[in-house]
């Protein structure tokens, strides 16, 4: 299962608000005034963290549960829909040509489908996941969060 929800500390900042700093992935770290602000500051850092992984073709860090005063902040859906094509093809081993050929789609597809900072039609995605033997899973909570099941 892919899951792409991380814990967050927010800590105190001498100059008012808060930093923020993920333990699971330490090249997000941002900052805001307020909580609400810092969520919505983590989660445009974390996205773009998790979219440099996959855009750099470096391992994406497995989420860690959350402890006392962490907050859990989660990727944006497309991103955890690309996040998770893009772990499953790393598995796999496959390269763009060699997906493109086993799925029948054109390479150029492939490139947009791994390209994080594309916008790809999340339908779309979650297909070729299916395809690819990965199920998708959207689970409500406090806030949305999404988890991708590798079984079918």
């Amino acid at each position: 299962m892919y899951a792409y929800r991380y814990p967050a500390e927010f800590t105190p900042a001498i100059e008012g608000g808060f930093v923020v700093t993920f333990p699971d992935v330490p090249d997000a770290i941002t900052q805001g005034e307020t909580i609400p602000d810092c969520i919505e500051d983590a989660t445009d850092a974390l996205d773009e963290a998790i979219s440099g992984r996959i855009n750099s073709k470096l391992d994406i860090p497995t989420a860690s549960s959350a402890k006392p005063g962490q907050y859990l902040i989660s990727v944006p859906m497309q991103t955890a829909l690309k996040a998770a094509l893009y772990e499953e093809v790393t598995k796999l081993g496959w390269s763009k040509v060699g997906m493109a050929a086993r799925l029948r789609v054109d390479e150029r597809e492939v490139r947009r489908l791994l390209d994080p900072y594309h916008p790809t039609k999340l339908p779309r995605i979650a297909e070729i996941l299916q395809r690819v033997g990965v199920r998708t899973t959207v689970v409500a909570q406090s806030e949305s969060e999404l988890l991708v099941q590798n079984k079918l």
